[in-house]
């Protein structure tokens, strides 16, 4: 081996390591951490891996207060189940008081293998009541075939390196 591929394998090696160090530690997350309150929002949450190698199995995701009107996405091979309750305060939604609606959404089945990715999908609306600045947490627990993690630590975006669990946040932006 020359000299200078010698350097280059030595010089690549700290990035290297630092992206697998990454890989390792990624995480349920949102593809649209951010949204207007008092509008539309499609929270698709990414699953980048399994549970230590094993299989996916089951997503399952609480849906915050002042998140209303929630729909999800079916997903072919995968089964999904709802959780409907009351919410703690009445949600505007188009002149209308809304008192109860979704609280959970869970798609089971797959399998999603550890070496494959995948996204699941639900609309909703943010109620208008919700505070701009604020962040909304959706904790979520990917059941695996062996396992399970809990996305489910309240860390703002920032902070993440500072939980090895961190649910999905959505900052709420003010309407324009």
């Amino acid at each position: 081996m020359s000299f200078l591929r010698f350097g280059v394998i030595v010089a690549a090696a700290p990035a290297c390591a630092a992206l697998f160090a990454a890989s390792a530690h990624a995480h349920v997350s949102l593809q649209d951490p951010e949204a207007i309150i008092g509008s539309s929002y499609k929270a698709v949450f990414r699953v980048p891996h399994g549970c230590q190698g094993s299989a996916t199995t089951a997503i399952r995701v609480r849906v915050p207060e002042g998140v209303i009107g929630v729909k999800p996405q079916p997903k072919a091979g995968w089964q999904l189940d709802l959780v409907h309750g009351e919410y703690a305060q009445p949600h505007q939604r188009h002149g209308a008081a809304v008192t109860a609606g979704v609280k959970e959404v869970k798609w089971s089945g797959g399998p999603l293998l550890d070496e494959h990715y995948d996204e699941f999908v639900f609309m909703s609306y943010l109620s208008g009541e919700l505070t701009p600045g604020n962040l909304l947490y959706f904790p979520v627990v990917q059941e695996c075939q062996e396992g399970a993690a809990r996305w489910i630590d309240q860390v703002s975006p920032d902070d993440h390196d500072h939980s090895d669990t961190p649910a999905p946040a959505l900052r709420l932006l003010p309407q324009p």
